[in-house]
């Protein structure tokens, strides 16, 4: 039987805490946030169980969630790290520009990210990333450390939310209008 440390079963947590929190949202009518299943075409079935054994990718994928916020489009995708330095590895230049994209169509883009260790979460939006990769895209750090990041955006649990993202959103929204 596969754990969470398999690597098929990596992030399954996260995202089922991030599902029961979208359902939450959209039971008292605050947001609209899907799931974007991965397009994978499957090459071996088990017979018996009806299960999946071999499949591949049939393209690349944007980001693990999107939707609408009291009217505003939004994406983002979840990730998890188990360190104090957060790889950029873990994060594609397709994803980077469809979000650049996304938010040039007056959307919003962010990322989740779970500090396993730390047992913390945060919300990165996207222009802070941005920061982080053009350094890397000018030869500079392929990473970046937790101290790095901006306190404010560490989500706090509350209100019954396991990951209460929409806080940080209004954050990430008045910044926005600040500028």
């Amino acid at each position: 039987m596969a754990t969470f440390s398999s690597r098929g079963l990596r992030g399954s947590l996260l995202e089922e805490m991030i599902n029961m929190t979208n359902d939450k949202y959209r039971e008292n009518h605050l947001a609209l946030i899907q799931k974007i299943p991965t397009p994978i075409t499957p090459i071996n079935i088990d017979k018996q169980s009806r299960h999946i054994t071999l499949a591949y990718f049939d393209q690349k994928s944007t980001v693990d969630y999107i939707g609408s916020v009291q009217g505003i489009p939004v994406c983002f995708d979840a990730k998890e790290c188990a360190k104090d330095t957060f790889a950029l590895q873990n994060i594609h230049p397709h994803q980077v520009a469809f979000m650049v994209d996304f938010e040039k169509q007056k959307g919003v883009a962010f990322f989740l990210i779970y500090y396993t260790a730390k047992d913390i979460f945060y919300y990165l939006p996207l222009r802070d990333l941005l920061v982080f990769w053009e350094r890397m895209e000018k030869g500079g750090r392929k990473s970046f450390r937790f101290d790095e990041l901006r306190e404010e955006y560490c989500i706090k649990n509350r209100n019954g939310f396991i990951i209460p993202y929409l806080d940080k959103l209004q954050m990430d929204l008045n910044e926005r209008t600040d500028d």
